[in-house]
Parts: C-alpha cells; structure tokens; sequence
C-alpha cells in the first residue's frame, strides 16, 4: 500500500471523526473511535484476529482498538482520576479560594493583573479551567474597583493563566497523556511545563494588556449586563489556611520532579522514591492529602460527596482519552506511523519545520473542533512517529502540539461561552478576553518552544 494512500486514509478518518462531532454533534469519544475504525478498515486491518500457519497472530482491528484503549488508560487512568479528585477537593474546600486571594495579597495593586493570572496558573494545575475561572472572576471584579481596569482585563488574566497551567502542567488530562504518546519522564513534562509556563504567563499577559488598551474595550459594545451572579461562593465556616491548601497541589509535583531529578544525577533513585514518584502514587499522595483536609474542614459526608462529584465529570474525560489512544494504536497497526515517517523523513532533521506542523495540527484541530483535549490527542496521534526520527527531545514536540492546541476557539468552544456568559459579555468581548488571550499565549508559547528546543539540542 502506497504512502500517499496511507496518508489520504489519515486524513480522511479525521475528517470524519471532525464532521461527526462538529455537524452532528457526535460524542468526541465516539467519534474517535469511528475514524479508528474507517482508518483501520481503509488501510486493511484485519476485521478479526488472524493466526497464521506459524501460530503467530495478527491482532484484528476491535482488538487493536481494544488494547490501545486499555493501554492508555493502564497507564494514565488512575492519575487522571485522582487529579479530578483532588481538584474537586481543593475547590470544596475553599483551599483554591484562599490560594487565590493569598496570591493577589502577595502582589501590590498595581500589579494586580499579575496576581490574578498567576492565581489561575496555580490553581488550574489540578482544577479544571470553568472551576478557576468560576473561583477567580469574583477576586477579580473586586479588584477592578482598586485598579481602575475594566473586566475584559481581568477576564483576559484569567483565561490566560488558566489556559497556560491547563494544557502545559500535568496532572491535567492533556499534558498528563503526552509522556505516554512520545515516551518519556512525566517529570520532564511538570518541569518543562512549569518553566515555560510561567514566562508564557507573564509576556501574554504583557500583549494582551496593550492590545486592549491600544484597540479599546467598550462597554456597551462588549458587555451586556447579564453576567452571573458570582458574588456568593458557598464555602464552609472555616478554611484551610495558604500552606495547607497548597499541599495536594504540589506534593504530586514534588515526588515526581523528585524522583525524575534523582534518576538523572545518580542513575537510579532510592525504590522508596521511584515508588513514590510515579504517576499513579505520587496522585494518590495528593488525593490521600486533599481527602485528610477536607475531612477536617468539611466532614465525612461532604468530602464523599465531593470525591463522588468528581467521579461524575471523570467518565467523559476517561473516554476521551482511551478513544485518543485507541486512534493511536490504528495509526501504529495500520502501518500509517511508517508513512508519515516516510513523508517527514527529508525534514525531521530541520527541528523547527517540525516543531511548526506540530503547532499547525494542534491550532487547526482546536479551531474545527473547539475541543482542546480533542486536538492535543489527535495531533499527539499524528506526531508521535516522527518524534523517533526528530533530533529534538520529544517533550518539545508534545509541547508544541499542546500550544497550538491552547489557541482559543470561539462559538465551538465550552470555555469561550463559559467566560462570556458568567462576565455578561457579548461575542466581541468574548473575543478580546478568552479567544485573544488564549491566541496570544498559544503563539508566545511556540516561539519560547521553538527557541529552548533549538538551545536544548546545542547543549545536549
């Protein structure tokens, strides 16, 4: 089979897998896993397992699927579940509430804009951007009366530095999954994404202040007065104190950038501190941590409740991400991985060409489909064979796919009509906070990529 077969083939499973979920608003898993099947049924994976004369079997095309579902949420499930626990917790418990208000305190007025994005970048390492955003804008709408800075400021620092957390910094679903795709260190990924991440933070939020203040926000162009009313937070009596509430957060951080820093500098880490420092442990770590708080501020029942809660919301994102795998796994049996690989080989030495289509695929799927999570797995699915090939890290690959896919939506976007309607703003507001500031730190974050990647591959 030729390779430009191959690669219509790809391309046309993710045009269905794109028409089913944007068109007929087809489930983003479900969709996945029918590209997967016309992918595999177009490149002729075997329908059924099939056993040679040898005895060796050719896995059929249901149980290519089936074990690329399993096989990366083996690896990923239970930290993608205990994350969405731990950061219903934090949320619960009014812990994300005193992080928030601490980190604007920290920051003197005028640099409240700095506090309010770095707030969200902290809180939305483990909280899902809709709970930060929900958890922030009341800090901030308090704040604009300090500093003289209309909403679309302060919702353009909230979309910033939440978006940046969420697609760089694990335990969140889309960075948490790229280490299994390319096959490195997940500490390497909480590393690079908190070192980027910061940076990326502060230069957009730099761009985004001037462009609105050059090209102006208007009130009654931009706003229409029917924001929710966020002013009542329904928190317990009494709150974890600022340390307290940062412990579930960073104690998975910590053991894993622990374990990832011993194992390069002496060649193998202590067995207390490998075990410690996986994944799967070093979340449940944070969940035993979060649960332990919340039991003292909440009680027995809430902290079920709000464990229970979370569970709720984790089904869908479960089924995403073994779908995305599962896609994965028919590009690999299918044979299309050594197409690609074929295709980009005359280029995978020029890293920042590759770099760049990475980028490309990752804002192209975000932008057709609004889905985030849908295009970072996607993209990851299309990239990760030629990372073999790539004299670049893959890390960097990983993270320029998750930049591009950073790149806001609009009108096919959840989080674009999350922001829009609880800050009463109409489309055009929608536009120059959520839309712009995420646009802004999807590109500062590429070109920060690009240059430390090229920097990283002189030095190593």
């Amino acid at each position: 089979m030729s390779t430009g077969f191959m690669i219509v083939s790809l391309v046309v499973s993710i045009v269905l897998v794109v028409i089913a979920i944007t068109k007929f608003k087809v489930n983003p898993a479900v969709a996945l896993i029918l590209g997967a099947l016309l992918l595999g049924a177009l490149t002729g994976v075997p329908l059924t397992d099939v056993t040679a004369e040898d005895g060796t079997v050719t896995s059929g095309l249901v149980s290519v699927i089936d074990n690329g579902f399993g096989d990366m949420l083996a690896g990923i499930g239970f930290p993608i579940g205990f994350g969405i626990i731990l950061g219903q917790m934090v949320s619960d418990t009014g812990g994300a509430n005193v992080i928030a208000d601490r980190m604007v305190r920290l920051f003197p007025e005028s640099k409240a804009l700095y506090a309010v994005a770095f707030a969200a970048f902290i809180l939305a390492i483990p909280v899902f951007f809709d709970v930060t955003f929900v958890i922030l804008i009341p800090i901030g709408v308090a704040l604009m009366k300090k500093i003289n800075k209309g909403i679309g400021y302060i919702a353009g620092a909230i979309s910033i530095g939440a978006a940046v957390a969420h697609t760089l910094v694990p335990p969140t679903p889309n960075p948490l999954a790229a280490p299994e795709y390319f096959d490195f260190d997940l500490g390497i990924m909480i590393a690079m994404g908190l070192i980027l991440g910061i940076p990326i933070v502060g230069i957009s939020l730099v761009i985004h202040r001037k462009l609105i203040d050059h090209f102006g926000w208007n009130t009654e162009k931009d706003e229409n007065g029917n924001g929710l009313n966020v002013d009542e937070m329904n928190l317990p009596e009494k709150l974890p104190s600022f340390g307290i509430s940062l412990i579930p957060i960073f104690l998975p951080v910590i053991l894993i950038l622990l374990n990832t820093v011993m194992d390069a500098a002496t060649g193998s880490s202590p067995a207390v501190i490998e075990f410690l420092g996986t994944k799967t442990m070093s979340m449940l770590c944070g969940v035993i941590a979060a649960t332990i708080i919340s039991i003292r501020f909440l009680g027995l029942k809430k902290t079920e409740e709000s464990a229970n809660t979370a569970l709720q919301s984790a089904g869908l994102v479960f089924l995403i991400t073994g779908a995305g795998g599962a896609f994965a796994a028919v590009i690999t049996a299918s044979g299309v991985n050594g197409a690609i690989e074929s295709m980009v080989s005359n280029i995978s030495g020029n890293v920042v060409i590759i770099l760049l289509i990475a980028y490309i695929l990752g804002l192209l799927f975000r932008q057709i489909t609004g889905s985030g999570t849908v295009a970072s797995l996607t993209t990851f699915s299309i990239m990760q064979s030629v990372a073999v090939v790539t004299p670049i890290h893959p890390v960097f690959i990983a993270l320029a796919c998750l930049s591009g896919a950073m790149f806001g939506a609009t009108v096919n976007d959840s989080g674009f009509w999350i922001v829009t309607n609880m800050c009463g703003f109409n489309f055009s507001g929608g536009v120059k906070t959520y839309m712009l500031g995420e646009a802004i730190a999807s590109v500062v974050g590429i070109i920060l990529i690009i240059i430390v990647g090229l920097i990283s591959t002189l030095i190593l």
